[in-house]
């Protein structure tokens, strides 16, 4: 009988993805400000996908989930993760605050109290993670980089689109100058234009929306990736991870999604958004067009109506959706791995 009803869970959401994909295809085109790039053309600007995976290993897709895109800031996410690892928690810590800071993600603006970037989810935070990767030099902490996406993605060919690395250093000059002030303070060491590439590489990893929807359900998983069973994230750190995300991930709405959405989330100019339901599933999203934020309009609308059709708000009753949760796994044993 537990096999007839989780058959039948599968294909109530399978067939609620088709209906909300179908319903928001036209939405929001009067919301959007911006597309990265900018002179997209416009059957890019079209694309739609959303993909889920559960922690069983269960799959779900609607849509364009197959079509490559740069994570962007999306990567900031795994990016800390492994700085997390090479350094320690109280480490990183000392270098990376973990608070939101209400402003731009590109703004010049620093935790002066702690003397360090407010929170890894901005570009200061961001460049001085990749500082805190370990390596010999850029080609090595990219590679260990690489090596980690393609653990939480389960993809092995996931690579650096060199052809969008080489446009984002060409129109790098707010990062060189984060950089500078930073190293200026003491929040950065080393060689800026090591530091700068190395972020900006992992920026330039390109994905799909069912990708995307691996990786948040690795770190729903506990770090361990649930179609393969590699491991990408030491357990201890997917709690501070996925606690960023909620607090800090949506760019300078991050407070607004918190209190509408309530899912961990980290956002990108592609139009990506990825999810994360500790214990539950991860979720990708991949829709052009861009809010003032630089959020995915269809992307947040999307995940706002998941969120109360499914009751997947974090501090939300299930009782009131009006569905109940999409599943109730228990977490899997890791083995000691």
């Amino acid at each position: 009988m537990s096999d007839v009803v989780a058959v039948g869970e599968q294909e109530l959401v399978r067939k609620q993805l088709d209906e909300l994909h179908a319903r928001f295809g036209s939405f929001g085109e009067d919301q959007v400000v911006s597309y990265y790039p900018e002179d997209a053309p416009d059957d890019q600007r079209h694309f739609f996908g959303l993909a889920g995976t559960n922690i069983d290993g269960t799959q779900w897709q609607a849509g364009d989930c197959s079509v490559p895109f740069p994570l962007h800031s999306v990567s900031k996410v795994f990016t800390y993760g492994l700085a997390l690892e090479d350094n320690g928690a109280e480490a990183t810590l000392a270098r990376v605050g973990v608070e939101p800071s209400g402003d731009p993600f590109n703004s010049i603006t620093f935790d002066e109290v702690h003397h360090r970037p407010y929170n890894p989810m901005i570009n200061a935070g961001a460049l001085v993670a990749a500082n805190l990767v370990a390596g010999r030099d850029v080609d090595e902490k990219v590679d260990r980089i690489l090596e980690r996406y393609r653990a939480y993605s389960g993809n092995p060919n996931l690579a650096v689109d060199q052809r969008i690395l080489r446009q984002q250093l060409r129109s790098n000059d707010r990062n060189l100058g984060l950089c500078y002030v930073m190293r200026s303070l003491g929040m950065i060491t080393g060689d800026i234009d090591e530091v700068v590439e190395t972020y900006l590489s992992a920026c330039s990893i390109t994905v799909t929306a069912a990708d995307l929807s691996v990786m948040g359900a690795t770190l729903a998983n506990g770090g361990r990736n649930p179609l393969t069973g590699e491991r990408a994230v030491a357990r201890e750190y997917v709690r501070d991870i996925v606690s960023v995300m909620m607090t800090c991930g949506m760019y300078d709405a991050a407070g607004q999604w918190a209190n509408e959405v309530g899912i961990p989330a980290k956002s990108g100019v592609s139009g990506d958004i990825v999810c994360v339901l500790p214990r539950y599933f991860g979720f990708g999203v991949y829709s052009p067009g861009l809010d003032v934020h630089g959020n995915s309009v269809r992307g947040v609308a999307l995940c706002r109506e998941l969120s109360e059709t499914f009751g997947l708000h974090v501090f939300a009753d299930p009782a009131d959706s009006r569905f109940g949760r999409v599943a109730q796994p228990t977490l899997p044993g890791d083995g000691g791995g």
